[in-house]
């Protein structure tokens, strides 16, 4: 009788093994790819007519590379917004309020004209207004960065002795930021180096009234 050859065994022949479904890992180019057609399309058409699926014709993906990073258009713009008001928003450190207060005006200033905060943080203020959902990511994304930064600016003028205590680094934030916003982003006028000078003097006149 001949001996039939056993089947070879799972240790002598591995099987190939798939990765787990949810182990896919995001590929960056992707992901920025995605990001800069986000960008030409808040440009083109601001955000209330960008749709997930013009962003992914642009950025030559399906819509579901879009969905796997982000679950909806907002996210994704206020992903973007958030991103770009963290950079370079360390607290000022001058030495002084006037200073401190004059850095972050020049930051803020810089801020706003952003192509992506002048395209759609009108647009994004309007949606906040119809649901609360949003109007809570917005504060979220717009609004931290500066508390941190006014909370920081005020915290150093009273231990200099600068300010009284129990200042409210809202209301400082309040001071500066309303007539900047007003002016770059209602107005759209130009902001000029003596515009930022003037405008630090009277918020620190402001906060010390």
């Amino acid at each position: 009788m001949t001996n039939q050859p056993s089947p070879p065994s799972a240790a002598a022949s591995p099987q190939p093994r798939r990765a787990p479904a949810g182990a896919a890992v995001l590929r960056e180019d992707v992901t920025e790819a995605i990001r800069a057609a986000v960008l030409a399309e808040l440009a083109a058409v601001g955000f209330s007519r960008m749709s997930v699926e013009a962003i992914a014709r642009r950025a030559g993906v399906g819509k579901t590379a879009v969905y796997r990073r982000w679950k909806s258009k907002l996210h994704l713009v206020l992903d973007l917004i958030g991103a770009f008001a963290e950079e370079g928003l360390p607290v000022p450190a001058t030495g002084s309020l006037h200073g401190d207060v004059r850095a972050l005006l020049e930051v803020m200033s810089q801020v706003l004209r952003h192509p992506v905060a002048s395209a759609v943080i009108p647009d994004l203020l309007v949606e906040a207004a119809r649901n609360p959902e949003i109007a809570e990511a917005v504060r979220g994304a717009l609004l931290e960065g500066q508390r941190r930064m006014a909370e920081g600016i005020v915290a150093e003028a009273v231990a200099r002795g600068e300010l009284a205590p129990g200042t409210d680094p809202d209301h400082a934030l309040d001071l500066a930021i309303g007539p900047l916003y007003w002016r770059q982003t209602v107005v759209r006028d130009a902001v000029s180096p003596r515009y930022l000078d003037d405008l630090a003097a009277a918020v620190v006149a402001g906060l010390r009234a």
